[in-house]
Order: structure tokens, then C-alpha cells, then sequence
């Protein structure tokens, strides 16, 4: 049997909760994002996107194409708000579905053509979504994820759009390549520069060709050109936090030490809330002392996944914490209070080099692994992280042959 898999996308969302909280916004131009001359674009309305705006662009260059925008810096907590709502509207009648960013999602519908029409189905769920939350909202149809979302991109706004068993390959060929989930700015210049531009011509390319030149995403990549796409739908549950910590195998007072093991944990749980599309807005930090005594602080700050950020607030709480001079046996790090974002990083604060920068670090860490690309600071501290591993496989080896 073929999958049914159905792809929601709110339109425009952080504009649509702007109208409804204010609603003489209306058909004006609009643009959410940082209003300094070095913020950047959120998210912008359709008639913002006919000027050439578009999310990520330089607040300074969006204004000189669009200069009668109405430029507001969001309300992540309204986002949020807005977002559980559809959330509660979708899990009351989806038979299984996954929330995979503040405004997307993704519904398993295999089964219901057996008593009534899936697509049928997925419309009357979009209009129920549209009335109960007053947001706009596309919806697409098809076998698998990759093309239901690529479908629902395609068609917004108030997209209903299905896409035939058999048919994935038609309808992906003509696209461009960088329509396809996962394919940024650094791969379609990639790819731009051996003459690749559609979806068609990627397809045709050896998958052997793409592996050498991507790595293992060469395989992804491969798959996404033939409208491959055996993902399941993972059954949505509330994160509440990333964390991560460290015992040390002998206790410690080098501050200069303790500071790089914050910064590697810092890059870490950072990279994994971009990845999974989130943001944070409460930071804690955690020592233990020699004495097993257990002391944490944390402070709440505007949502980011970005690691200067958290880096600057991290290192601050560790110097108002750490203040009785004594050993130490752990520190750790939690990431709380956490919200889907579809970006990845905040973009309300951060300049167009800080998006380019994250970019550039978290495709490299993607295609290579994660410590391929850390920070000189941390390169003593994972030096000795490695060195004592090797020590304790080395101890283990030695124990089972004896």
C-alpha cells in the first residue's frame, strides 16, 4: 500500500500572528526581523516578498527594496502560543502526525481512502485549522515527506495540492535545485558550478559522483533527486530541554580548563538545537564541587540557537557561580524553555555575517561530523577527551584478553 502523507505549512506564519493580534496590518507590507541597520529579515509578507524580501536578507537591503514596510522585532511568545493551538487542533483529529518546526507538519493518513477520501479529508482539516486558529495554512498530498512539503512550497499561499502515486518524478524534474529540503546556499552553488540546476539533471547525475563530492549527503541528495523518501513520521513530543555535562576523573580548580570544557558543551548542545530547529530563552549552568555539594543559576534571555550568545551568557553565570575556589567535579550546561523555530538561529538579533557563519559551520559538521569544526579554544580540551578515551578503550582491551 501507498503511504498517504499529508504536509501543513502556515502561511507566512509570524506575519499572520502579527495581523490577527493587529488587524489594520492587513495587506501592507510587512517585515518581522531585527530593526538595527545590521538585523536581518524573520519573515515578511507576501506583499513585502513581491519587492524581492525575503527571510535572512539584510534588514538595510530589504528597506531600500520595500522602504513603506512596516518593520515589527516579534513576539516569540505569541508564536509559540499560536503554534500550540494548531498543534491541539491537529493531534484532536490526526490519526498520527509530526510537529517538525513551529509551523510545519506532517500527518501519516495511510489507510483513510478505505473509508473516506484522504484528500477530502485534508482539506476539511485545513479549513478546521483555518476557522478554530484564524491562521492561514497550506496543505499537500502525497507518498512521502520530501514530496508533500516540496508540493506545499510550491503552491502557497492556501496551497491544496496532491501529487499522484507515480508521479513524483514529473513533478519534481523541472524544479530548481535548491526547491529540494536541505539543499542551501552552499550546495546549489556547489552544484551551480557543474552546470546542475533542476531536480531533472540531478537525478541523472551517478550516485557514486555525489557521494565523493558530499560524503554520506550524497546519498540524501541522490534519494531526494529520485523522490525518495522512506522517513517515518515521528510522533510528536514536547522537548523540554538539551543539556549535557561532564565528570572529570580528577577534580579540578584550572579555570582557564573549565571555561574550554563550557565552550565545547556550549557549541554542542547549540549545534543540536539548530538542528532539531529550535530556539531556547533559558540557560543554566551547573557545577559540583569535590564534596558532591551541587549548585546551578540560570537566567532567561530572548530566544537564540546561536553560540555566541549563549557562549557570553554561559561564561557569565560560571563566573557569579563559581565563587567558593574550591575542586571541582562537574559542570554542566541545559538548554530550557525551548520553542520550534523555523530558522537556525535567532534571527531577530543576529547580523547577516552570523547567519552565513552558522550556515558555513553547520554544513560542514553535517557532511563531516560534529568535532571536525570546533573552536582553537577547545582544542586542548579535546585532545585530552580523545587521549583519555583511547586510555580507557586500552584498559578495556587489555582486561578482556586477560
Amino acid at each position: 500500500m501507498d503511504r498517504s502523507i499529508i504536509h501543513m505549512d502556515l502561511d507566512a506564519f509570524f506575519v499572520a500572528v502579527e495581523r490577527k493580534k493587529e488587524p489594520k496590518l492587513n495587506g501592507l507590507p510587512l517585515i518581522v526581523g531585527g530593526s538595527s541597520r545590521r538585523g536581518v529579515v524573520a519573515a515578511c509578507s507576501y506583499e513585502a516578498r513581491k519587492f524581492g524580501v525575503h527571510s535572512a536578507m539584510p534588514m538595510y537591503l530589504a528597506m531600500q527594496l520595500c522602504p513603506d514596510a512596516r518593520v515589527i522585532s516579534g513576539d516569540m511568545e505569541a508564536y509559540s502560543q499560536n503554534s500550540h493551538l494548531v498543534t491541539e487542533i491537529i493531534a484532536d483529529k490526526a490519526p498520527a502526525f509530526e510537529k517538525s518546526s513551529i509551523d510545519e507538519f506532517y500527518i501519516d493518513a495511510t489507510g483513510l481512502d478505505r473509508f473516506f477520501g484522504t484528500f477530502t479529508w485534508a482539506v476539511e482539516l485545513q479549513k478546521k485549522i483555518m476557522k478554530e486558529s484564524g491562521l492561514p495554512i497550506s496543505m499537500a498530498l502525497s507518498v512521502n515527506k520530501l514530496v508533500s512539503k516540496v508540493a506545499t512550497a510550491e503552491f502557497k499561499p492556501s496551497a491544496q495540492k496532491q501529487i499522484p502515486a507515480g508521479t513524483e518524478k514529473d513533478f519534481l524534474g523541472p524544479l530548481a535545485i535548491e526547491k529540494l529540503p536541505m539543499v542551501g546556499k552552499q550546495t546549489a552553488s556547489f552544484l551551480y558550478d557543474m552546470g546542475v540546476r533542476t531536480v531533472a539533471t540531478l537525478r541523472d547525475m551517478p550516485q557514486q559522483f555525489l557521494i565523493s563530492a558530499f560524503g554520506k549527503n550524497g546519498i540524501s541528495l541522490w534519494n531526494k533527486a529520485q523522490g525518495i523518501d522512506d522517513s517515518p513520521i515521528v510522533s510528536y513530543s514536547e522537548q523540554k530541554s538539551i543539556s549535557t555535562e561532564s565528570t572529570f576523573e580528577t577534580d579540578t580548580i584550572d579555570v582557564k580548563k573549565l571555561k574550554s570544557i563550557l565552550i565545547a558543551m556550549v557549541e554542542k548542545v547549540a549545534f543540536q538545537l539548530r538542528d532539531q530547529k529550535k530556539l531556547t530563552s533559558c540557560l543554566t549552568v551547573k557545577i559540583r564541587y569535590s564534596n558532591f555539594d551541587t549548585e546551578t543559576k540560570q537566567i532567561h534571555i530572548p530566544y537564540t540557537s546561536s553560540d555566541h550568545v549563549i557562549l557570553r551568557v554561559v561564561q557569565e553565570l560560571f563566573d557569579k557561580l563559581y565563587n567558593r575556589r574550591m575542586l571541582i567535579r562537574l559542570v554542566g550546561v541545559r538548554l530550557s524553555n525551548l520553542v520550534h523555530g523555523n530558522q537556525q538561529i535567532s534571527l531577530f538579533d543576529d547580523t547577516e555575517e552570523d547567519i552565513n557563519l552558522y550556515e558555513a559551520m553547520d554544513f560542514i559538521k553535517h557532511k563531516h561530523g560534529v568535532e571536525k569544526l570546533i573552536r582553537a579554544t577547545t582544542l586542548d580540551v579535546n585532545k585530552r577527551v580523545r587521549m583519555e578515551m583511547n586510555m580507557f578503550k586500552g584498559k578495556v582491551t587489555k582486561n578482556l584478553i586477560n
